[in-house]
């Protein structure tokens, strides 16, 4: 397998697919998933000349499952270890959910710091701020996300199915086309990671306050959401997150879910490419 070891002793897992000398782009996934969630993407721009690269974030996947960093800072942290010992330049950087406040601190912190970065794609991301607070009143309840880590903890196994089958993919809605092995496949990869790694990420992707972070990024930004997301509500991410960037731009999809790169890959892979090429 290819890793890297981070500083702090962490066995990072990567793929690295395509052409050294290709513009690369880097993919960062979404909580409690793997790099594998990535699939339909990496196949898609490897076709079209890239270099694409995806890691598994520390405790997910086939990366060590430690017991502490699971935090946005180490997130970010081991990112730029992945991209640093590929040397990747004049890279783009794309993130999904958790993946996008991982994406938008790696760039502020990393990325634009050392020049390596082109462009940032934020995807259904969870900046600037999930959970509600007095500066941030339209944000989702505390008492969500304390569900969300009963739930895990009583029954992970149980609760990452409710999750794929229910709000992440828009499968419960009464017009939705539901693929029984995306289900599978998403319970797969969370099943794969850490429980602990998972039950700690709850708190890194709802309170992480990532405003300073937004701000600082210069490079070109896609901002990317659906507007039926019903894990990142569009109007307390997305819409927030587009005003603080300095050079951000926000395409909406109408009826679109949480998991929308997947459900609709045949949709948002060009756009993506045409923001890329731009």
């Amino acid at each position: 397998m290819s890793t890297i070891t981070t500083t702090d002793g962490v066995q990072i897992f990567f793929k690295d697919w395509g052409p050294k000398s290709a513009q690369p782009i880097m993919f960062h996934h979404g909580w409690p998933l793997s790099s594998d969630d990535w699939d339909a993407q990496m196949l898609y721009f490897v076709s079209k000349g890239f270099r694409v690269i995806a890691h598994d974030r520390r405790g997910h996947g086939r990366s060590s499952q430690v017991s502490d960093g699971h935090d946005m800072d180490h997130y970010a942290a081991d990112a730029a270890a992945v991209a640093e010992h590929l040397d990747l330049r004049n890279a783009v950087h794309i993130g999904h959910s958790t993946g996008g406040g991982e994406v938008a601190r790696y760039v502020a912190k990393f990325g634009q710091p050392q020049g390596r970065v082109a462009k940032a794609v934020l995807v259904s991301a969870v900046p600037p701020l999930m959970v509600k607070t007095d500066s941030n009143p339209g944000g989702t309840p505390i008492e969500v996300f304390d569900g969300f880590r009963a739930a895990l903890a009583a029954n992970r196994a149980q609760f990452f199915l409710d999750v794929a089958a229910g709000p992440f993919y828009g499968f419960n809605r009464a017009d939705a086309k539901v693929s029984q092995g995306v289900i599978n496949n998403w319970w797969r990869q969370g099943m794969i990671g850490g429980a602990k790694a998972h039950y700690e990420g709850i708190k890194a992707f709802s309170e992480t306050d990532q405003t300073e972070d937004l701000k600082a990024i210069t490079v070109p930004t896609l901002v990317m959401h659906g507007d039926d997301d019903q894990i990142v509500p569009i109007d307390d991410a997305s819409r927030l997150s587009v005003k603080l960037l300095k050079n951000g731009t926000l395409k909406v999809y109408a009826g679109f879910p949480h998991g929308m790169l997947t459900t609709h890959a045949e949709v948002l892979n060009p756009d993506l490419l045409a923001f890329i090429k731009g």
